[in-house]
């Protein structure tokens, strides 16, 4: 009889502990629903955050652990890096933060599963398999990651790195990998009789790969590496899931993953690139459009912030197209006042959001939005282009291969085909820079050459909040 009520109290407890993942799994998917939208995304985070802490609480208890004492240390240090980093992080670093935690996420499912394999005493097939994609996916998260850091942050060279031979290497490192994972589930140290062997050895080709591919990506796509690291670091803890039987973790990663592919997709869309194009291309090496020079292209038409005054001040559509240089003059605060200023003096204002404008994806919509601008003054590319020629003014902020028309008119530019906002096609187009430097892909602009261009030179912050005072005299 007490068998019997023991072995029904297990089935109870695991059918209560699964009903508590259901519920966390479906937090998850609400909360990533709401993320699609800026209006809720806020609220979605914190939804899917607490189907995050109800499945770690349910699974602590679960385990039955007797000593919670690293778990309260590792709880402590991971909140204090987290707010730290949340508080103290600038807007501009946020790519690079994002980055860098979706290392974590793969080094720490590269963790569950070594641990898992060295630990364990038998292994079959079915256990295996997500050990090794969740050594090998979760390795090459790590490194890919860090060197996306690292590019972002400016720590090495953003540009593409591309050496002789290259295909080959990755190609010569996956076989090798193949070969690991062959004998890692089929022969099961046939031929490399330690355990640890074989991972050490599978650990160091993933950390190489992970490298190996990101080092040629130029900066112009970061948007799409980190979309998709972000999806790599998904599949790896969820691969991690059906290595410790854990149905939340292999929930979670896999919205994680899939999300993250369907983001890939939108960038790549966006750029008008494939996947395979962006990870071997090495997009970003080139530093000029067509071989053309500033003298060959035309005149360039500085304005300064009093004239700039006067045409805003008359008119009645703006459109404001902002980049990565409004993230880096810290400028958003300021540019939503001006909107402010422009309504109250009779003009439209709408933000045209490019998908891949800054160094991540919706880079442009977080600035905005911890600015307060409006959610429905938000307009992508495909609904702001058809009335562009309408409109008087467009503002633009830092922006460059976003507003580039030799994606439209160059068919020898790099950046040929990917759809932009045609600025150009305004009555009246302001371009806010410091200088005539080209944007993070290397690339010139012709439109800062074109008849309706006027150029205002300095920093992004402090034009806009001279135009600023101008509206308040």
């Amino acid at each position: 009889m007490e068998i019997l009520n023991t072995i029904f109290s297990e089935a109870t407890n695991k059918a209560l502990v699964n009903v508590v993942y259901i519920l966390a799994s479906v937090l998850f998917i609400f909360g990533l629903k709401m993320l699609g939208s800026p209006e809720t995304a806020r609220k979605g985070n914190l939804v899917s955050a607490m189907g995050m802490l109800i499945a770690v609480v349910v699974t602590l208890l679960d385990q039955s652990i007797i000593d919670y004492k690293w778990i309260f240390v590792g709880l402590v240090l991971g909140s204090l890096v987290g707010v730290i980093a949340a508080m103290k992080v600038k807007m501009t670093a946020m790519p690079e933060m994002v980055a860098i935690f979706n290392g974590f996420g793969g080094i720490a499912s590269l963790l569950v599963g070594s641990s898992e394999y060295l630990l364990s005493a038998q292994h079959n097939t079915g256990i295996l398999v997500p050990i090794f994609l969740t050594v090998v996916i979760g390795g090459l998260t790590f490194t890919g990651s860090l060197i996306a850091y690292g590019k972002l942050s400016g720590t090495i060279t953003g540009n593409p790195v591309i050496y002789k031979g290259q295909q080959w290497i990755n190609g010569i490192l996956m076989v090798a990998l193949l070969f690991l994972g062959i004998e890692m589930i089929a022969l099961q140290g046939l031929l490399i009789t330690m355990d640890w062997q074989i991972l050490v050895a599978a650990v160091a080709l993933s950390f190489l790969l992970g490298v190996l591919i990101v080092i040629p990506i130029g900066g112009a796509d970061m948007p799409v590496v980190i979309a998709l690291l972000n999806s790599y670091s998904g599949l790896a803890a969820c691969a991690a899931g059906f290595v410790i039987l854990n149905n939340v973790l292999i929930v979670a990663g896999a919205l994680v993953g899939a999300s993250g592919l369907i983001l890939t997709n939108i960038m790549c869309k966006a750029m008008n690139r494939s996947l395979a194009n962006v990870l071997f291309s090495g997009f970003g090496s080139v530093i000029s459009v067509g071989g053309s020079s500033t003298e060959q292209q035309g005149e360039v038409r500085p304005i300064n912030v009093a004239d700039a005054y006067l045409i805003l001040e008359a008119a009645s559509s703006v459109v404001i197209v902002p980049g990565y240089g409004m993230a880096v003059a810290q400028a958003q605060h300021s540019v939503r006042e001006l909107g402010e200023l422009l309504e109250e003096n009779g003009s439209e204002v709408q933000y045209a959001i490019h998908p891949v404008a800054g160094r991540m994806p919706g880079h442009m919509n977080v600035l905005l939005a911890e600015a307060n601008v409006s959610y429905d003054q938000l307009i992508e590319p495909d609904d702001i282009n058809p009335t562009i020629e309408t409109t008087d003014v467009c503002i633009v902020i830092g922006a460059n291969d976003v507003v580039n028309p030799a994606a439209r008119e160059d068919p020898q530019s790099p950046i040929y085909g990917m759809p932009i906002i045609n600025v150009d096609k305004a009555k009246t187009t302001f371009v806010l820079k410091r200088s005539m430097a080209p944007g993070f892909a290397g690339i010139e602009n012709p439109l800062f050459f074109k008849t309706n261009t006027r150029m205002l030179f300095g920093d992004a912050k402090d034009s806009i909040t001279s135009l600023v005072s101008e509206f308040k005299t």
